[in-house]
Parts: structure tokens; C-alpha cells; sequence
């Protein structure tokens, strides 16, 4: 059983069905990404599991135990790192995270020397004492993570983390995190960067409307276009019909279309070859043709009919 796990969760607000009826799992030492557009659910979701919104169906389990039957002793267990800033911009880097150790039920001794042991370890000891409206955006953000972890949770919930910073901040963050679950932290990661998921992400779920629509490894998802048989044709397609040419759907599925480009994924378990003839084969005269290794995009694409980045 994992660290953290979800069953049937929802929540309307009004007539907007903003979670539908979700259910996932995060295991120690394992981040599990929720990948998804602005406004798919990603925030409610990590509200709801943290206690400050009440789903209005499904449960949260934590720790094996449901969180309705001890919300404080399941908050003990997890760490959230909310999108905005959790911070006293007059307050020094240090004194903010002695507050929230106290907060979370640490002796004044014990936040003082987590304190210094985060510091460190976020590379944030130099500016230790100055206050946190001096920090760039990136150290503000380290800061905030530093924050949800006085209290050493084995369960760390991360709601977009390197949104509005620089790639070296964005770098030191992601290497933390890295950090954080080899030493067995199991962490949900809310994100809509694509390149986080794909390479900081052991399992990642497709958010998208408050639905779950498909999860797994990067290698499981890619296997749902056809693993290596994703096809990227270059030609004049701005009056053409793929739905019209013979046999094509019993053989490919189309991700994408446009005027001068179609992108397809082949079905069944033919080889790639094969297909490729098939394609050179089609009533119109194609310029170029490039096999690619799905991305999370096409995933998103094929299932939502629209790119992640719209």
C-alpha cells in the first residue's frame, strides 16, 4: 500500500465539476507527477488530500489510515508545498523556518537545528539572515519547500514548485527533490511542464477537465502511441481527408493535422518499416517522413485533442 492513496475523489464548485472522480497512488521513495494544463484540477486535487478543501465524494488514505478518522495525525505525515508562497517576505530565511518547525511541533532546539540543516542543504545558508523579500524568486521558492519539511514528512505534496523562476533555480530545485526521494520521501508533484515530468517523474498522471485520463511510466504512456512507431509526414494536406483514404484508420491514428504536417501513431504491432511503406503509399505526394519516439505532448494530444501547451 502506498504512502498516499486516493479513491474516487471529487469536487464541484457550482455548476464547475473541478476533480471528477480521481484515483491514484504514491508509494515511498517514488514521485508521482500529476501532469496537466492550468485549471485541470491539479491544486483542488492537492487541497483536498491536504485537508483544507472537504471532497464532496471519494477518500484519502494516508499512511494506510483514512484521513477523515485522524486529519491531524495524517497532516503529521505529509509536507505541502503550496503555489503561492507560504512566506513573511520581512522575516529572515532563517526565522521563517524556525515558525513554521514550531508549527509543526518541534522544540524551539530542534527548529533551530533543522533550520540550519535545510539551510544548507537548499545552499541558502549565506543568506540565512537577510530578510526573504531580498531573495530572487528561486530562493524564495527553495525556501517554501524548506518550510514543509522542518517536521522530516514521509509524504511531500508539491503543487507546481518552479512556476515564475529562472532555469537555475528551476535546476536547484529539481536536484533537491531528486534528492528528497532517494532518501524514501514519497512526493506528489503537480506540474504542466512536460520536460519535469518526463524526466523527474517515476509514474505520472494526465489531468485533464478534473479527469484522470490515463498513468503510468513515461515508457507505458509513450506504448499507448505505438511505442517507436510515431510518424511525423511533411507535405500539402490543406485539402486533404485522411478520414477518406483506404484503410488508413484500421492502421494509424492521427495526434495531429495541419496544413503542411500530419503526425500519426501506428496500430497494432507491425514494423516500423512496414508502416513506413504503408505511408510513402498514401495518395499524396509527401516531402518527408520522420519516425520519433512519442513525447508526453502527443500522450496529452491524442487523448485531450489538444497540445498541453494551448
Amino acid at each position: 500500500m502506498g504512502l498516499l492513496r486516493v479513491e474516487g475523489l471529487a469536487k464541484n464548485f457550482g455548476a464547475i465539476r473541478a476533480v471528477d472522480i480521481i484515483s491514484f497512488e504514491v508509494r515511498a521513495g517514488e514521485i508521482y507527477g500529476l501532469l496537466g494544463p492550468n485549471g485541470a484540477g491539479k491544486t483542488t486535487t492537492i487541497s483536498m488530500i491536504s485537508g483544507l478543501l472537504k471532497p464532496d465524494a471519494g477518500e484519502v488514505f494516508v499512511g494506510g489510515a483514512r484521513f477523515g478518522s485522524d486529519p491531524q495525525q495524517a497532516k503529521r505525515h505529509m509536507g505541502v508545498v503550496p503555489q503561492d508562497l507560504a512566506l513573511y517576505e520581512e522575516l529572515t530565511g532563517r526565522e521563517n523556518l524556525e515558525f513554521w518547525g514550531r508549527l509543526a511541533g518541534l522544540s524551539a532546539v530542534e527548529a533551530k537545528r533543522r533550520a540550519t540543516e535545510l539551510l544548507e542543504a537548499l545552499a541558502l545558508t549565506e543568506r540565512a539572515r537577510d530578510a526573504v523579500k531580498t531573495y530572487s524568486g528561486g530562493m524564495k521558492r527553495r525556501i517554501n519547500l524548506g518550510c514543509a519539511l522542518l517536521h522530516r514528512p514521509p509524504l511531500l505534496l508539491l503543487d507546481e514548485p518552479t512556476v515564475g523562476i529562472d532555469p537555475q533555480g528551476r535546476a536547484n530545485i529539481l536536484e533537491f527533490i531528486g534528492r528528497l526521494r532517494t532518501g524514501g520521501t514519497g512526493i506528489l508533484y503537480t506540474t504542466h511542464y512536460l520536460e519535469e515530468a518526463e524526466s523527474l517523474c517515476h509514474r505520472i498522471g494526465i489531468i485533464d477537465h478534473g479527469r484522470l485520463l490515463a498513468e503510468g511510466t513515461l515508457k507505458e504512456l509513450q506504448e499507448r502511441l505505438g511505442g517507436d512507431r510515431v510518424f511525423v509526414l511533411e507535405a500539402d494536406f490543406k485539402d486533404t481527408s485522411p478520414e477518406a483514404w483506404d484503410g488508413f484508420h484500421e492502421r494509424f491514428r492521427v495526434l495531429q493535422k495541419s496544413e503542411c504536417q500530419l503526425v500519426v501513431a501506428a496500430l497494432g504491432s507491425r514494423d516500423p518499416s512496414a508502416c513506413l511503406k504503408d505511408l510513402l503509399n498514401l495518395p499524396v505526394r509527401i516531402a518527408n517522413v520522420m519516425v520519433k519516439r512519442p513525447s508526453l505532448n502527443d500522450v496529452f494530444l491524442q487523448l485531450t485533442g489538444r497540445d498541453l501547451r494551448e
